[in-house]
């Protein structure tokens, strides 16, 4: 056979194909990579609609056959002519799809109903508050002389303050300890404050209790006079080595010359301190003052006293603006029991003036804490169980902002 020939014929074949033929391929199966003419013919002379899936094959050695194929995606593969397969013949002109799911949106953000469930909300109005009253503060009681404590008491404990451990502390947004660690107190005040009858007086039944709660206080002052004894103080276990005996608390002494140590005016010796140029508010910065005042006016010029006072409280508030100053009534006082109920009954009007200005000012009943029994022999100072009732109104009256 002419190689010459042949060549010109597969050439022409595949030619042939290219203009008309289907979608038939090349049988894998043909080793010479060749069509039969006729078979080319065949195709040219009748070729298949796009997509028909119709067409010849040849195969060595067997009659040509029709043979049908599947339609084509969308166009037409081209046929190769050499026996090495041409990348693209087996290849689809679709795009493939695409293996990774199309991402979707991501969920949208909870509307304020979804997100605010009445059952989360902890100031709902069906959640009672620890003293099981509302969630706000409660009307301040008016029935009476005690209208201060009993309106800050319990706006204290609408506020989840009043006993409860919060480890945030503060009232209603007021939070005299905040940047205290421990919270420093400031006991102000006469014999009674410095503890006659008892070492230590009502102040070291006051650590006592903020111990037992895990609230950190510390006090501040000059005087160290009269501490408690060492079987008290053994007590407070590892506690006894945070409890400082300082205080300003002076026998004898008036609400004018407490007020005069707040204002630096004293040149008195007491206790072995000189508070010559001294002003013990200022010089210590306190977060909480307590104040019990009044029981040597009584007998020595009692006319006045609640404006002395007053004036007291001025100073300490102007020395100390963020600090919690707590005033109390004075205690039960036999002899001058008149000059007392008199007292007393002006002290709430007295902490209620600087409240509605704004101070941070609290009263405190005191004298209705302790009875005549509740005082030593002398009948002027606590005994033991009074102090620890003085600890008491004290407590619960401040705990609130402890941390």
């Amino acid at each position: 056979m002419n190689p010459m020939k042949t060549y010109w014929s597969v050439v022409l074949s595949a030619a042939a194909l290219a203009l008309g033929c289907s979608s038939s391929e090349d049988s894998p199966g043909d080793s010479n990579g060749a069509l039969g003419t006729a078979d080319a013919n065949a195709s040219a002379s009748s070729p298949n609609a796009p997509g028909s899936g119709t067409g010849s094959q040849t195969v060595p050695g067997q009659n040509t056959v029709p043979t049908t194929t599947p339609p084509a995606p969308t166009t037409k593969p081209m046929p190769t002519v050499s026996t090495t397969p041409a990348a693209s013949t087996s290849q689809s002109p679709v795009a493939p799809i695409p293996t990774a799911p199309i991402s979707l949106p991501a969920n949208p953000p909870p509307t304020a109903s979804s997100a605010t469930s009445p059952t989360a909300t902890s100031s709902s109005p069906e959640t009672p508050s620890p003293t099981g009253t509302g969630g706000g503060p409660s009307a301040p009681d008016t029935t009476g002389p005690d209208t201060e404590i009993g309106g800050s008491m319990n706006a204290a404990a609408g506020a989840g303050g009043m006993g409860s451990d919060s480890p945030s502390g503060g009232v209603d947004g007021f939070d005299p300890c905040a940047d205290a660690n421990p919270c420093k107190i400031l006991p102000l005040g006469d014999s009674i404050t410095w503890g006659i009858n008892y070492g230590g007086g009502y102040r070291i039944k006051l650590f006592i209790h903020a111990t037992n709660d895990s609230k950190k206080i510390t006090f501040v002052g000059y005087d160290q006079g009269n501490p408690p004894d060492s079987g008290v103080l053994n007590v407070l276990g590892d506690a006894k080595a945070d409890w400082v005996p300082n205080h300003e608390g002076h026998s004898g002494w008036t609400i004018q010359q407490d007020d005069d140590l707040v204002t630096g005016s004293s040149t008195a010796n007491n206790d072995g301190v000189n508070y010559s140029g001294k002003k013990v508010v200022a010089d210590f910065n306190p977060n909480i003052v307590l104040v019990h005042l009044g029981t040597n006016d009584m007998y020595q010029t009692p006319a006045g006293a609640p404006d002395r006072l007053g004036t007291l409280i001025d100073h300490v508030v102007t020395d100390a603006p963020d600090a919690l100053v707590v005033v109390s009534s004075i205690i039960p006082f036999p002899s001058g029991a008149s000059a007392v109920d008199t007292f007393n009954q002006a002290v709430p009007g007295v902490v209620k003036e600087r409240t509605d200005a704004g101070k941070h000012v609290i009263y405190v009943d005191m004298f209705a804490a302790l009875t005549t029994s509740d005082l030593g022999s002398d009948q002027v100072h606590p005994n033991e169980g009074g102090y620890e009732k003085m600890a008491v109104v004290w407590y619960d009256a401040i705990k609130a902002y402890l941390h």
